[in-house]
């Protein structure tokens, strides 16, 4: 089944159609104007300013730049055309009855959210999660080197001798290394996190004295012959850094409060706990 148009390219096309219905004189007056006020019917159907504002509300920013008369008549006539096609709807099916219901819980539970956040997510929130989420992070040393992985130790300590003696340290590696990700690129690791490195690696990079070759460190993977370049200490951001983060793990916790208090409260009941779960592939139970 085909997905319906997005709201923006919709009402696009009927922008481009809509008539004056309207006269620009007209629009400016109120006429003690509410949003029950009717601008339309369809089949004595009503359309109101209340349903005009909403959709205005959802439509895409570089549609709002329009003149307010072609606009408001654009939305009227885009609310007409929905109405004329949702009434050929008279028998709605399973499928259509279900999709309204999520249509409409999805809504629901979004203005629902939006009002948590509102209610919840303010500088001093931000502020107290920033400091909590901070104070778990440790500082950081981060290691720029390079390294040759080779087989046997001998192979580490010819290598080695070799750089000491004046061989390219690039060069070798580009012909010797068995690492992958680093030897097409002269055994270069960029910065790095040595933590995130087997131990023995680890140590070496720790211990080493910045330019000069380590001698041979066996690991899981082989042995390593290993040339620090330098280090980096890496602070923590601060608050305007992480601010949009920080403000979404204010929304995230905040919701999830709330809906497991909610959830605490209300009776919850699951009857259909032992169907088959392929049951919902089975399209035909709701066409």
């Amino acid at each position: 089944m085909s997905k319906p148009m997005r709201r923006g390219a919709a009402f696009a096309a009927v922008l481009a159609l809509a008539a004056p219905a309207f006269a620009p004189a007209a629009l400016a007056q109120d006429g003690g104007a509410t949003g029950a006020t009717v601008i339309a019917t369809v089949n004595g159907t009503e359309i109101t300013l209340a349903q005009v504002i909403a959709l205005r509300e959802s439509l895409p920013s570089e549609l709002l730049l329009l003149e307010d008369d072609m606009l408001f008549n654009a939305i009227v006539e885009q609310l007409i055309q929905q109405q004329v096609l949702a009434q050929t709807r008279e028998t709605l099916s399973p499928r259509d009855e279900a999709n309204l219901a999520i249509t409409r819980m999805d809504y629901l539970s979004g203005v629902a959210m939006e009002a948590i956040i509102a209610e919840g997510v303010n500088e001093a929130a931000i502020e107290a999660t920033y400091e909590e989420l901070m104070a778990g992070v440790p500082p950081v040393t981060e290691y720029s080197a390079a390294h040759i992985l080779v087989e046997t130790e001998a192979e580490a300590i010819e290598i080695k001798q070799s750089i000491d003696e004046g061989a390219d340290f690039g060069e070798v590696a580009r012909g010797a290394s068995l690492d992958p990700g680093s030897a097409a690129a002269g055994g270069e690791m960029g910065f790095f996190d040595p933590a995130r490195m087997v131990k023995p690696f680890q140590d070496a990079v720790i211990a080493a004295e910045k330019g000069v070759v380590t001698d041979p460190v066996q690991s899981e993977y082989g042995w390593h012959v290993i040339l620090v370049h330098e280090q980096r200490e890496i602070r923590r951001p601060t608050l305007d850094e992480a601010r949009a983060e920080v403000a979404s793990e204010v929304e995230r916790r905040l919701i999830a409060a709330e809906i497991e208090r909610l959830s605490a409260e209300a009776e919850i009941t699951r009857p259909g706990a032992d169907l088959d779960p392929a049951l919902m592939k089975n399209t035909a139970l709701i066409d």
